[in-house]
């Protein structure tokens, strides 16, 4: 993961300094747009940074839990800080509809433009690599980002073309708008995913519908409840009741559980799994008779 940061803060060092060098030359206000997304992926990938550090320490005494809420904190800034770029990026696009200014120096913007499409699509294939291997909600949200960055590129390339060749000089402020939209878009999900770690929000069903499916695969384990998931960062928590055969020895309820905690650790890397044996047939109390 901090190679994917790393990877990340170097390629939005080198698109911000471009991008800053079109704007001047080209005067147009989707490269504007571009910018500024760019300018928040520079910020973002030095939270990220900073972030991942943390949530990759090990627990101490007092974060028995580990410290991976540091990348949905670091979410939230990203999300924040790309909204207030989306409505910076809006006003000035509208302002451009009442006060248009002339595009100059295309070939640059569209080299530049060239460049930007594929430094953000190497880091974005790369990204994909390392989210499916981690699951880092901080390389998620980034990821999110650079993907955001592709479409305003090809966005700035549309929009130069349009006026330099077609000479419709509204075009650049209706794509930066557009451009505009799509980041306020992308702020919104990356404020609900981190939102929802922090909340400690339940896996999706499928994953606990797959957590089910491993305790229920025992023959020994006759059901289950109070199944309960969270996630912080990379790692997952997972706490659940199984229900066995009464007469069951403890040993061997013992070694069942250990069986079914193997197993959900197998299919949930990461996981922090928490499993209290129940005699089959006895009622819990009301309090705890929850799913």
């Amino acid at each position: 993961m901090r190679r994917a940061a790393m990877a990340s803060l170097g390629v939005s060092v080198l698109l911000v300094a471009a991008k800053f060098a079109a704007f001047l030359a080209t005067n147009s206000v989707a490269m504007l747009a571009s910018l500024a997304d760019s300018g928040l992926d520079l910020f973002t990938s030095s939270i990220n940074l900073v972030a991942i550090r943390s949530a990759l320490t090990p627990p101490d005494a007092e974060h028995r839990f580990g410290h991976g809420k540091a990348e949905p904190l670091a979410g939230l800034a990203q999300g924040a800080f790309i909204a207030g770029s989306a409505v910076f990026v809006a006003i000035e696009a509208i302002n451009r509809f009442f006060e248009p200014h002339p595009l100059e120096r295309a070939g640059i913007g569209l080299a530049v433009m060239a460049l930007s499409i594929v430094a953000a699509g190497g880091l974005v294939l790369y990204q994909r690599m390392v989210v499916a291997r981690t699951h880092s909600p901080a390389i998620g949200a980034d990821r999110t980002h650079y993907i955001g960055d592709l479409a305003t590129n090809l966005g700035v390339v549309l929009s130069i073309i349009l006026v330099t060749r077609f000479n419709l000089p509204l075009a650049d402020p209706i794509i930066g708008l557009v451009i505009a939209v799509f980041l306020g878009w992308n702020a919104w999900h990356v404020f609900r995913d981190s939102s929802n770690q922090l909340m400690d929000h339940e896996l999706p069903d499928d994953a606990r519908a797959k957590i089910k499916a491993i305790a229920l695969r025992h023959a020994e384990v006759r059901n289950l409840h109070d199944l309960r998931t969270r996630a912080a960062g990379t790692d997952t928590f997972i706490q659940l009741h199984i229900e066995m055969d009464a007469d069951l020895s403890l040993i061997r309820a013992h070694e069942v559980s250990d069986a079914v905690e193997a197993d959900i650790c197998a299919a949930f890397p990461h996981a922090e799994v928490i499993i209290h044996q129940d005699p089959a047939g006895v009622e819990a109390p009301p309090q705890l008779a929850r799913n």
